[in-house]
C-alpha cells in the first residue's frame, strides 16, 4: 500500500510521529505488517496525548458522571443536562493552548470555532460562551501581543457567528511566560428527543462530509498539542488551523435544518486529527467500519496527498451518516447554505477502516484499536521534594501589613484584580438578545429560549474558575477549591448549581511530578463534583504545557453550570442602592497562605491553600438559592482571590458606566488585620438586600455563619474594626480607577 512519493516507513519515522519504540512495535502487530505512510499518520495521531488521553484516562475513570439530570456524560461531542420541560443544555470546555501561542488570533479564533461545533453537533444551539485565559507578565512585549491577539480571535469569531461572549475568567503570571492558556467555554439549548450522537450505525448508510473544503492548514495540530514546545515552537505555524466564522455560521443553520429531519443516524464535527478522527470515533462508537474515497472530498488544494487528506484539521467540517437513499435531500441541504456535501463512503459491518484514493487501497486497519483499543498508560507518580517546605508559613513571622489602604489598591491596580472590561467590551455580549448578566459579574445568566423562539421562565448560569496559585501548592486542595467556587459563583445568582465541565491544563505527564499533580488534581475535581452534587459530564485534558522544561502551574479550570428558575429574580455582583444592609456570609479564618496579598506585597508564593468545607459550601448554596428567590438578597459576590476587601470595593461599582455605591462596615473578628481584609478564606459571600433579619435566621437555620456588616451610601468605601479604628476610607471613585485602568495602563505604557 506504498504510495508513490511516500517515505519508507520504518521505526525512525515513527519516533518523529511522536510514537514510541513500544507503540511501533505494537501497531506491527495489529497489522501483521507494516503500516503505510498513511496509516502510520493514523495511528501517530489517534494515539496521540490529545487524542487518546493514554496517560489520563486511567484517572478520570474516578470522576463521578452520573447523576438525575445528566442525558450524556463523557465521551460524546458535550455533555447534556436536562433542565425540564423538554429541554437540555449541551455544553463543554476545550483547550487551544498551543496553537494560541504561536498564532494568538488564529488560535483562539479556531478554538471558539471548535467548541461551538462540539455543541451544535449534538442537536443544540449554541447560545453563550466563556473563555478561560492565561498569560505571562504583561510588562513582557509578547504577551502584550499575545494578549490583543487572543483577544481579537475570540472576538472576531464569536462576534461574527452569532454567539454572546457573556463571561470568562483572565489570569496573569509568569509561569505562562512560554505557554498560555486559551481555553474556550460554549453552552447551547437542545430539545431532549432532537439529540444526536456521534455514531456510525446502519450497515451501507452513507457517509457525508459536509461543510468548508479540506486543505493543507493544521496538519498535525494534535501532535503539536502532544509535545512541550521549545526554541523552535514559531515555526510551527503552519500546523495552526485558519478558520472562517461566516462558513461557521452557515454550517450551524445548515446542521440545525438537517437535525430538524429525520434523516441523520449519526454526526461528528472534524476537531483535531480531522477526518481521521471523526470517523474512527463513529465508527468505533458503533462497532462498525467504514469505505472510504477520498477523491471525493472536497479539496481546496491541488495535489493534496492521503496523509494530508486523512490529517488535516481545516475547519468548519462535519461528517455525518445519514439514512440510505436521503442523501440528496442531505446535499441539497446544505447546497442551500452554499456548502460542500459529498457522499465519501459507506458504513460496512466488519470494524475495518478502508481508505482509497485514486483507485488504490492506501489504509486498511481495525477500528477499536486505533480508537477504543488505544493505549493506556499509568505513569510514575512523585509529590514534588520542595513541595512540603513551600507549604510552610508562619504568620507570626510574617509582617503584618502597615498599609491596608495601599495594599486595597495594590490589588485592585494588578492585572489580575483589576477590570477585564479591556477584553470583554470587545466581545458581542447581548446578540440573541438572551443575555441576563454579561461579563463581569460572578457568573454568566442567560435566558433559555426554544429552537422557536419561544421564551421560557428558565436561566442558566455559568462561570469557569480555577486559583493556580492554590494547585500549584496543593493540587487536590486547588481542585476542590475550584469546584467550589464554580459552584459558589453559579450560586451568587440565586441558580441551583448542575454539573461541570473541566479543561486539565498540566505540563508534561512523562514527569513523575507533573503526573502527581495531575492525580491529585483529578481526585479533588472528583471528591468535590460528589459532595455537591455536580457531576463531571466533559472536559478535555492539556498536557505538555511547558517551554524549555519550564511548566506552566497546575490550572484545572472548572465549569459550571446550574439552573434558575423563574429567572425574573436574580442577584448581581454589585450593590445596586444606598440604604441596603451588608451581610457577610461564610466564615473568615486567619490565613494567608497561597493569597494574592502574599504574592503581590511579600513577594511570597508559599503556605498551605485554605481548606474547603464542602458540606459548608451545600449548605450556602442552599441558602443563596433561597434568600435569592425570597428577595432578601440582590447583591451577592463570592469573595475570592484578593480577599474580604477586594470583594467589598468590587461590590462598590458595576461597569462599564454603572453604578457608584459607597459603604460603611465594621469587622468584629478578633484576628490580625491583613488576614481579615486579604486572607482568603473559602465560602464566604458578601450580600446586601433590605431584608438582613429574614437572611440572618435563614442563615441560622441552614447552619451558615452570618453577620452584619452595615450599610451601602456615599461616596467612599469605609472599612474599620468594629467599635475601634477606621483601617481604609477611600474615594469609590478613586478605587473604580485603579481597578479600570489596570489593564488599559499597562497596554498604553508599552
Amino acid at each position: 500500500m506504498t504510495s508513490a512519493g511516500d517515505p519508507p516507513v520504518d521505526l525512525a519515522l515513527a519516533l518523529e510521529h511522536g510514537l514510541t519504540e513500544e507503540e511501533w512495535h505494537q501497531i506491527v502487530r495489529i497489522l501483521g505488517r507494516e503500516p503505510s505512510f498513511p496509516e502510520l499518520g493514523i495511528f501517530a495521531v489517534m494515539w496521540s496525548e490529545h487524542c487518546s488521553y493514554k496517560s489520563s484516562k486511567k484517572h478520570l475513570k474516578t470522576l463521578a458522571s452520573e447523576g438525575e439530570p445528566v442525558l450524556h456524560g463523557p465521551g460524546e461531542n458535550a455533555g447534556v443536562v436536562a433542565i425540564g420541560d423538554g429541554l437540555a443544555v449541551a455544553f463543554k470546555i476545550e483547550s487551544h493552548n498551543h496553537p494560541s501561542y504561536i498564532e494568538p488570533r488564529q488560535g483562539a479564533a479556531t478554538g471558539v470555532g471548535g467548541i461551538l461545533r462540539d455543541i451544535f453537533t449534538m442537536g443544540a444551539r449554541p447560545l453563550a460562551s466563556l473563555d478561560s485565559l492565561r498569560f505571562g507578565p504583561l510588562e513582557d512585549p509578547k504577551h502584550r501581543h499575545l494578549l490583543a491577539g487572543v483577544v481579537e480571535g475570540i472576538g472576531s469569531y464569536g462576534n461574527s457567528v452569532g454567539v454572546a461572549t457573556v463571561g470568562g475568567e483572565t489570569q496573569f503570571h509568569e509561569c505562562y511566560r512560554g505557554n498560555i492558556l486559551v481555553n474556550a467555554f460554549n453552552l447551547g439549548v437542545v430539545e431532549t428527543d432532537r439529540i444526536f450522537l456521534a455514531s456510525a450505525a446502519g450497515l451501507d448508510n452513507p457517509v457525508i462530509y459536509a461543510g468548508a473544503k479540506t486543505g493543507r492548514d493544521g496538519i498535525h495540530g494534535a501532535s503539536m498539542a502532544s509535545a512541550e514546545f521549545d526554541d523552535s515552537s514559531e515555526e510551527k505555524r503552519p500546523t495552526v488551523q485558519v478558520g472562517d466564522p461566516f462558513t461557521e455560521k452557515c454550517l450551524i443553520e445548515a446542521c440545525l435544518e438537517l437535525m430538524q429531519t429525520d434523516a441523520v443516524v449519526g454526526i461528528q464535527d472534524m476537531g483535531a486529527a480531522g477526518l481521521t478522527c471523526s470517523s474512527f470515533e463513529m465508527a468505533s462508537n458503533a462497532g462498525t467500519g467504514i469505505e472510504m474515497d477520498l477523491d471525493r472530498v472536497p479539496q481546496r488544494a491541488e495535489g493534496m496527498t492521503p496523509y494530508e487528506l486523512l490529517l488535516s484539521e481545516s475547519q468548519e467540517r462535519m461528517l455525518l451518516v445519514a439514512k440510505a437513499g436521503r442523501e440528496q435531500e442531505v446535499c441539497d441541504i446544505f447546497a442551500r447554505w452554499d456548502l460542500d456535501a459529498a457522499v465519501v463512503g459507506r458504513v460496512t459491518g466488519d470494524g475495518r477502516m478502508r481508505v482509497r484514493c485514486h483507485g488504490e487501497t492506501v489504509v486498511d486497519i481495525p477500528v477499536d484499536p486505533v480508537a477504543a483499543s488505544s493505549p493506556e498508560l499509568d505513569r510514575p507518580t512523585a509529590e514534588p521534594p520542595e513541595l512540603r517546605e513551600r507549604q510552610k508559613l508562619d504568620l507570626a513571622a510574617l509582617a503584618p501589613e502597615e498599609d491596608l489602604t495601599g495594599a486595597l489598591e495594590a490589588l485592585l491596580d494588578s492585572p489580575d484584580g483589576g477590570s477585564k472590561a479591556w477584553l470583554y467590551r470587545q466581545y458581542d455580549q447581548l446578540v440573541q438578545g438572551n443575555t441576563l448578566i454579561g461579563p463581569g459579574g460572578d457568573a454568566a445568566l442567560v435566558r433559555i429560549k426554544r429552537e422557536d423562539g419561544s421564551v421560557t421562565d428558565k436561566a442558566v448560569a455559568m462561570a469557569v474558575d480555577c486559583n493556580p496559585r492554590w494547585c500549584v501548592l496543593d493540587p487536590y486542595a486547588g481542585a476542590v477549591a475550584a469546584v467550589a467556587e464554580a459552584a459558589r459563583n453559579v450560586a451568587c445568582t440565586g441558580a441551583r448549581p448542575l454539573a461541570l465541565t473541566n479543561c486539565l491544563n498540566f505540563g508534561n505527564p512523562e514527569k513523575p511530578e507533573i503526573m502527581w499533580q495531575f492525580v491529585e488534581a483529578v481526585r479533588g475535581l472528583g471528591d468535590a463534583a460528589r459532595a455537591l452534587g455536580t457531576p463531571v459530564v466533559s472536559g478535555n485534558v492539556s498536557f505538555y504545557n511547558e517551554t524549555d522544561g519550564r511548566p506552566i502551574h497546575p490550572t484545572p479550570v472548572v465549569g459550571m453550570v446550574g439552573l434558575l428558575e423563574p429567572w425574573s429574580r436574580f442577584a448581581v455582583a454589585h450593590f445596586r442602592e444606598e440604604g441596603r444592609q451588608v451581610v457577610l456570609l461564610g466564615e473568615t479564618r486567619e490565613e494567608l497562605g497561597a493569597s494574592a496579598w502574599l504574592a503581590l506585597r511579600r513577594g511570597l508564593e508559599a503556605g498551605a491553600p485554605p481548606a474547603v468545607d464542602l458540606e459548608a459550601e451545600v449548605a450556602l448554596q442552599r441558602l443563596l438559592a433561597r434568600g435569592v428567590a425570597e428577595g432578601w438578597i440582590e447583591t451577592a459576590h463570592d469573595v475570592s482571590t484578593g480577599g474580604l476587601a477586594l470583594a467589598l470595593a468590587e461590590c462598590c461599582f458595576s461597569d462599564p458606566g454603572g453604578t457608584r455605591v459607597g459603604a460603611q462596615l465594621e469587622l468584629a473578628d478578633p484576628i490580625r488585620p491583613d488576614a481579615l481584609l486579604f486572607g482568603e478564606s473559602p465560602g464566604r459571600v458578601v450580600a446586601a438586600g433590605a431584608h438582613a433579619d429574614e437572611l440572618l435566621a435563614a442563615a441560622a437555620e441552614e447552619g451558615v455563619p452570618a453577620r452584619r456588616l452595615g450599610t451601602t451610601g456615599g461616596d467612599r468605601l469605609c472599612i474599620g474594626r468594629a467599635g475601634g479604628s477606621t483601617w481604609i476610607d477611600v474615594p469609590v471613585a478613586r478605587l473604580h480607577e485603579l481597578w479600570a485602568r489596570a489593564i488599559p495602563r499597562r497596554l498604553e505604557a508599552a
